[in-house]
């Protein structure tokens, strides 16, 4: 992401860039016949995300902790868009008994399902363990979607068997995955309070988002599943995300404010990861301003993939 396209919005190869919004890089785009999971999908670029796959006709399920917050937003959707489908299942990502209960219920739905977009998440919040005993933010961001994401997938992969649609799965990470602890995942440490650093603890969390989709995205393909997997970089957006650090962010955004998105640009490259019929058969890549980005050494790093594999593994196991 060059500063300049940044701050002019200039279009990339795909043609669109950091100012296009999320109508914009799907216009045209009929999801009639898709189901989708939105993890956050109530409030800041999961309630976006959630408004536009709508709009596009998709059937939308919107997965969030608070179903009181999400049903209001369901109402405000369909205020706009009465013709919308959307209904809204509790899922608490920092809980496996919630995580499994979740799925249970969307299963027993027997509901197709075509696209599970990953986009909840915390950040920057002071040192917790969750309910399993791991790191908040690595349990939230990470490992519950994690659990999530190997739940549902027999149905995704059945689904686009049976219908010859391409299924997409859209793991939200960040640029922040660059600024990490040194190993980039202290597997050894990871629920050491002495060594805590808000920041880093986020940025690892995120580093783990984009080895996630990568070691899954070569999985399926070794597979021969019918299903792509991609990370993105939304951009910098002021929503309830930033609320543990906001005073801090708020004097940042201040002093670049040139470089900040609204929502609508916001869930644009989820939304164009997701929907753009451009990706057919695209997976295994990091997109920011809706196109292919790099990413750090560590991102890159099929080794440390598969040890977050194992690991995020074992860790589930152990919290049984």
């Amino acid at each position: 992401m060059g500063i300049l396209s940044l701050i002019t919005g200039k279009a990339g190869a795909s043609g669109f860039g950091s100012a296009s919004t999320a109508e914009q890089v799907t216009d045209g785009v009929d999801a009639s016949r898709l189901t989708v999971i939105i993890t956050g999908g109530a409030s800041g670029i999961g309630l976006e995300t959630s408004r536009v796959f709508a709009l596009r006709g998709a059937h939308v399920i919107i997965a969030a902790r608070n179903t009181e917050a999400a049903s209001e937003a369901r109402k405000t959707i369909m205020e706009n868009n009465p013709a919308a489908r959307i209904d809204v299942l509790k899922l608490d990502l920092s809980s496996l008994k919630s995580v499994r209960a979740f799925a249970d219920q969307f299963n027993s739905m027997k509901l197709p399902l075509n696209v599970l977009i990953n986009n909840a998440g915390v950040m920057f919040c002071p040192f917790q363990l969750s309910k399993d005993g791991v790191e908040m933010q690595f349990a939230t961001n990470h490992l519950g979607h994690f659990l999530l994401t190997n739940l549902l997938l027999d149905n995704m992969k059945a689904t686009a068997k049976s219908t010859g649609i391409e299924g997409r799965i859209v793991i939200l990470s960040s640029v922040a995955h660059t600024h990490t602890y040194p190993k980039g995942i202290d597997f050894d440490r990871i629920n050491d309070e002495k060594r805590y650093n808000d920041k880093m603890a986020y940025g690892q969390s995120k580093l783990a988002n984009l080895l996630h989709a990568n070691e899954l995205s070569r999985r399926l393909k070794e597979e021969g599943a019918n299903i792509t997997v991609n990370s993105i970089h939304p951009g910098l957006i002021m929503t309830n995300l930033m609320r543990h650090s906001y005073v801090l962010l708020k004097i940042i955004q201040v002093a670049t404010f040139i470089l900040w998105k609204n929502v609508h640009q916001g869930a644009a490259t989820t939304c164009y990861v997701g929907l753009n019929p451009q990706l057919s058969g695209v997976t295994g890549q990091y997109f920011a301003d809706c196109n292919v980005e790099k990413t750090s050494k560590l991102a890159k790093s099929d080794e440390l993939a598969k040890q977050l594999w194992d690991f995020s593994e074992e860790l589930i196991r152990s919290a049984q």
